[in-house]
């Protein structure tokens, strides 16, 4: 069992969802069909043996709340192991004091009555595979006092922007965090995961309170840089950051790639997630699936090329779906033609017989919205 709890952060001032987030916090997002946002960094602690996992919940809690449940299946020791939901003071998306820090200050009792030396803070809305027990490892060997996960890239022009951007030294020391502006193509970009000790985590929690009422960690960080040993690891492999509408549908896309996807997944690192007791998908004669995700409980009599289906979703016949997120439950009627949409969860596009857009602007249509 790995000597540390994991706290699942909830995202931050700078992600924001049009459409998706108005029914349901970022970490409820749907995913490739069938997962949640949430379950990426959940299955990361449970798979590195943390069995102590509070995630913070800034807003809309009722479907989080509902998916987390008891978190059994999410493979945590069910004797030593537990799941919490920490709200934050005030559950108003709209609400400017709404920081992690703030939340994590109104929770810090439930915080340092944890056993565990150390703390892994991941955030919901990114995307990735890591073995938080190997960077805990890392993080004992080398004495830092704080261990940050960040990523190299060569595409942060036009991805990643306002994520921080992560600038080292030679050894790889923490100089400074900045915004990603988009004014260069290769960055370090923090995957805002931190390791650290559970009493630094929380004398840093309370110097940030008392610093600010707007500060964020990802603040405090940055001011203490300069008096405490915060080094950079860096991750190898797939990394989709959830922070803008375009962003949550270009990370759909680009795990339909057998590559990509290949890299994210692996037998050995299972990401746990809610089922439901439903048939497997029902597929007619003479249609075309191909390039595709389909979840179960679906039933497509018509065309899906290059998408990703939720479950339940019915496809009727004539229907044609391209480059394309349809969320659970969704009904795409007789002779529709879709393309580059994103279609929330119980929608019905019936009457209207051509949706279409771009790839660089994808159309959005509303949570029992119907057309």
């Amino acid at each position: 069992m790995c000597d540390a709890f994991g706290i699942v952060n909830f995202e931050t001032a700078n992600v924001n969802i049009k459409g998706l987030g108005d029914y349901r916090p970022v970490s409820a997002f749907s995913f490739l069909g069938r997962y949640r946002l949430v379950d990426f960094p959940i299955s990361n602690m449970s798979n590195s043996g943390i069995n102590h996992i509070k995630v913070l919940v800034k807003s809309n809690p009722r479907s989080l709340v509902e998916h987390l449940g008891t978190g059994r299946h999410y493979n945590i020791n069910s004797k030593r192991g537990k799941l919490h939901i920490l709200p934050a003071a005030s559950l108003d998306d709209k609400d400017f004091y709404n920081t992690d820090v703030n939340a994590l200050m109104y929770n810090l009792n439930a915080i340092e009555d944890i056993s565990q030396k150390y703390v892994v803070l991941a955030p919901s809305h990114m995307v990735y595979r890591q073995d938080f027990s190997k960077l805990l490892d890392i993080h004992m060997e080398s004495g830092a006092d704080i261990t940050m996960l960040y990523q190299n890239v060569d595409n942060a022009k036009e991805a990643f922007i306002d994520c921080d951007v992560v600038n080292l030294n030679k050894q790889k020391g923490l100089l400074s965090l900045e915004r990603n502006r988009g004014n260069a193509k290769a960055r370090a970009i923090s995957l805002e995961t931190y390791v650290l000790s559970k009493e630094l985590f929380i004398t840093l929690v309370k110097k940030a309170a008392n610093t600010s009422s707007l500060y964020w960690f990802r603040d405090i960080v940055n001011d203490m840089c300069t008096e405490l040993d915060i080094r950079g690891v860096a991750h190898r492999g797939f990394v989709a950051c959830i922070n803008d509408f375009q962003s949550y549908y270009k990370g759909n896309m680009e795990l339909l790639d057998y590559d990509k996807g290949e890299d994210l997944f692996d037998d050995n690192w299972p990401f746990y997630t809610r089922t439901n007791d439903s048939c497997p998908t029902q597929y007619y004669k003479d249609i075309v699936v191909r390039h595709s995700i389909i979840s179960n409980g679906c039933t497509i009599e018509g065309n899906v090329i290059n998408s990703v289906i939720g479950r339940g979703v019915e496809v009727k016949k004539g229907a044609v779906i391209e480059n394309s997120v349809i969320l659970p439950g969704a009904v795409i009627g007789e002779n529709v033609h879709i393309n580059n949409v994103v279609v929330d969860k119980r929608a019905r596009i019936v009457n209207k017989k051509e949706v279409c857009s771009v790839s660089e602007h994808p159309l959005y249509v509303k949570r029992n919205d119907k057309i």
